[in-house]
């Protein structure tokens, strides 16, 4: 009821007066001319240093201009002050920094929707969200859009979330049975945008911003940026996120063929998005790295050390020592675990075949969610980096068959990156990236630990995160598959048992490169 209450409120709320303006009369007090600034970020994904000097560039243009600032999904979870804290440590920060609008991104319903409800009534700041529908009730769970004034102008900022959420974070749309409670596409993406746009002009807004969690990437439920906006009319620009694009300003053709720019900062603060609209109306968008801004606020900055001090305090333990470090990305910071094999991934599935005795390990290259590049002590913290989600491991019984297609849907995306590309243990193929065919398909046999090609007809064990069994994890291939043993422990503390019991604390030269186990032929 609380929630319910919380939303409403927010809905029947729509047109809030911005930087603090003095009403007279029951009229906004007439202000001077001058340019609206709007500071975006996207896909920080726990990356909380940042915060200050966000917050510093804001108090630094906020002497000659009126300044808003958004955020556009994929902050509560990613790295060890996310997974550590289910999100708290990450919106601790968030609630010291005078948010105007935030909207979901996928990464949001990570720890399920109740969890998203309690962290999201703590900030003191819309949330926006043009498409996210409860089904019982009928009606959005968030405001579509917010309403802020600046000086003599209206600015409207809609929210909408990618939902192709409910495929990847599945078990947050769902109940215990299986029945869809949260939809995100009860219309299509444009659709849905396009009502609230429409109802936000009719409020008067004079100027309307996307913040948007779509993405640049097209998908089966057609609805990136991009198609959004050349399906609609009466956006001016659009704030984006989903993809890490960086992106100054790309131009797309809205409905009746006027400009709207698309911008988009990258990830984990590569960049802080500034968008000026002149008093003219004119909209131009940079991108300032974050290295380059010197401001700092000093409460956020306050707040982030007090986070990190207790950080530390959890997980300064020394877990193992390695030779090697455990990578993910190449040498030119590419994303080539979603793309092939990394050492990050042989590790790590050997864990989860090991640790259960399954005959197969296989994850999804998007749940080792960050590299380990140092070498020597690696510590709690560290595996977290490493593995932040509260994915459980599970073993599934899975047919020779039913395998041979898992692995033909997931390399179907090459050659572009894809979170669900899997990483192996106990298994071997080949796939051709012109035609995307997978061939020679072998399991390892446990009793002569020699390769042998996979039977069809046979029934092999994977070990594999329950995320990758029922919850939408490996496009869904596993659906279905009976799961035989539920071990309760998520996916890194098996891998740090299997570090600690198996390899003695130590991590060698075994594991300094790709094993061999994935080869892709261009």
């Amino acid at each position: 009821m609380k929630r319910i209450i919380w939303t409403t409120i927010l809905i029947f709320s729509l047109i809030v007066p911005a930087n603090g303006q003095k009403k007279k009369g029951g009229k906004v007090a007439s202000q001077p001319q001058k340019s609206i600034v709007v500071l975006y970020e996207n896909d920080v994904h726990c990356a909380v240093d940042g915060y200050a000097k966000l917050a510093g560039l804001r108090e630094a243009i906020a002497d000659t201009a009126y300044v808003a600032l958004v955020s556009n999904g994929d902050y509560v979870q990613g790295m060890t002050v996310g997974a550590i804290s289910k999100g708290q440590y990450v919106v601790d920060i968030m609630r010291a920094l005078p948010y105007d609008a935030i909207t979901l991104g996928n990464h949001e319903y990570d720890y399920g929707m109740e969890r998203m409800f309690q962290l999201l009534r703590q900030v003191p700041a819309p949330i926006v969200c043009a498409n996210l529908y409860d089904v019982k009730m009928g009606r959005t769970v968030f405001a579509p859009y917010v309403m802020k004034r600046f000086g003599n102008k209206r600015i409207a900022f809609v929210g909408a979330s990618t939902p192709t959420s409910m495929e990847t974070e599945a078990y947050a749309f769902r109940d215990d049975e299986g029945n869809i409670i949260y939809d995100l596409q009860v219309k299509d993406i444009p659709t849905l945008v396009q009502q609230a746009v429409d109802e936000a002009r009719r409020a008067g807004a004079d100027y309307v911003i996307l913040d948007s969690h779509l993405g640049e990437e097209v998908t089966n439920r057609n609805s990136d940026s991009h198609l959004v906006v050349a399906n609609t009319t009466g956006i001016d620009i659009v704030l984006d996120g989903h993809s890490h694009a960086v992106i100054v300003a790309d131009t797309v053709m809205n409905k009746v063929g006027k400009p709207v720019i698309v911008s988009q900062t990258g990830t984990k603060f590569q960049n802080i998005g500034k968008l000026v609209i002149a008093p003219d109306g004119k909209m131009t968008t940079e991108l300032i790295p974050l290295e380059s801004v010197t401001a700092k606020d000093a409460w956020v900055a306050h707040v982030t050390d007090s986070i990190h001090a207790m950080l530390e305090a959890q997980t300064s333990r020394v877990i193992c020592q390695s030779e090697v470090p455990l990578r993910i990305l190449d040498d030119e910071g590419n994303e080539a675990a979603r793309m092939g094999e990394m050492n990050a991934g042989d590790i790590v599935t050997d864990a989860y075949r090991i640790m259960t005795g399954a005959d197969i390990g296989v994850l999804n290259s998007g749940s080792i969610r960050n590299e380990l590049k140092k070498t020597g002590d690696l510590t709690y913290g560290d595996m977290l980096t490493l593995l932040p989600y509260d994915n459980y491991i599970v073993v599934a019984e899975v047919k020779g068959s039913t395998i041979v297609k898992m692995l033909e849907k997931l390399v179907s995306f090459l050659p572009k990156p894809d979170g669900q590309f899997p990483q192996v243990s106990g298994l071997k193929f080949t796939t051709r990236v012109a035609d995307h065919s997978v061939s020679d398909v072998q399991v390892l046999n446990g009793a002569t630990q020699q390769y042998e090609p996979i039977n069809p007809d046979r029934t092999y064990t994977i070990a594999t995160t329950k995320y990758c069994v029922t919850d939408g994890g490996l496009h869904n291939t596993l659906q279905g598959c009976k799961i035989v043993l539920e071990t309760k422990k998520t996916y890194n503390e098996i891998f740090i048992e299997y570090v600690v019991d198996r390899l003695k604390g130590h991590i060698g030269q075994e594991y300094a490169q790709p094993q061999g186990r994935i080869t892709v032929i261009n």
